[in-house]
């Protein structure tokens, strides 16, 4: 279940997605994408393991915030648990949550650590009770319109170098966004750290991996055909940089498609994960 977000939203957030599960569900790979999620979660917790370059994300989680990332998580229900994900844009989740995004950068934290236990709880509480998805709905659109009240403004720099990157997947240099914003690339450098997270070069790194995600493989003929629509220099880049996004080629990311639920998400269209079927 899921439901793009409304209008007065969409610069912040993605989209909203509910998940019940009855009794467990199959263990999920979630690549990395240019989101920050937040999950708020009742019933039995989600269980994370493969936490790549940071150990923050093990364990059980019944609610959590994670960061952008450059490696992946693999998570999964064993028991009966719902939940809601928030899929936020960088800068909507500074504008929400409030503090440097580079905190967050490669982590996953507790929601009660960003905006303090009376918050979840008291959303928790609401949602669980609600009657049904659209309710549940409703209920973000307000905690979120609270947050975006309070919250503070990003630099009207990073917005701009932040929405040609993503519109051109990745395919700028830092000295092309410094010339196109007028501000020099140590100081781009500081605010994407600040306000996106990961260095300007890791985010568009993270970009161009989920261009190749999105594009049909068979329409391309060949991954060397794939690599160079997707702004790789050529079919060993391509290799490199899924083998140190995903941890496997892009083989064998299609062989592991077959067999285990992949979930990658991209800034604007959001979990794209059947890029490799032909």
């Amino acid at each position: 279940m899921e439901r793009a977000a409304p209008d007065w939203l969409r610069g912040q957030v993605v989209k909203y997605r509910g998940r019940r599960t009855p009794g467990g569900m199959p263990a999920r790979l979630t690549l990395p994408g240019a989101t920050v999620t937040m999950i708020v979660g009742w019933g039995d917790p989600l269980h994370l393991f493969g936490a790549g370059e940071s150990e923050s994300a093990g364990g059980a989680w019944y609610s959590l915030v994670g960061g952008l990332r450059t490696s992946p998580v693999l998570g999964g229900y064993r028991g009966s648990g719902q939940a809601v994900e928030v899929d936020f844009t960088p800068l909507g989740a500074y504008m929400c949550l409030g503090i440097s995004m580079h905190h967050l950068a490669n982590e996953t934290v507790h929601p009660d650590e960003l905006l303090g236990k009376r918050w979840t709880e008291r959303l928790t509480e609401r949602l669980a009770a609600a009657p049904d998805w659209e309710a549940r709905w409703a209920l973000l659109d307000d905690a979120l319109a609270s947050l975006l009240a309070d919250g503070p403004v990003p630099s009207p720099v990073v917005a701009e170098a932040w929405s040609r990157l993503s519109a051109r997947h990745g395919g700028m240099t830092l000295g092309e966004l410094a010339g196109a914003t007028g501000r020099g690339g140590r100081r781009l450098q500081v605010l994407f750290r600040e306000q996106i997270g990961l260095p300007l070069q890791s985010v568009a790194r993270i970009l161009r991996f989920q261009r190749a995600l999105t594009l049909p493989y068979g329409s391309h003929g060949s991954l060397a055909e794939l690599a160079a629509a997707c702004g790789y220099y050529d079919q060993a880049h391509l290799n490199r940089d899924f083998k140190a996004l995903a941890g496997l080629t892009p083989a064998q990311l299609c062989g592991l498609a077959n067999q285990t639920p992949l979930d990658g998400t991209a800034a604007v269209e959001g979990s794209r994960t059947s890029v490799f079927n032909r």
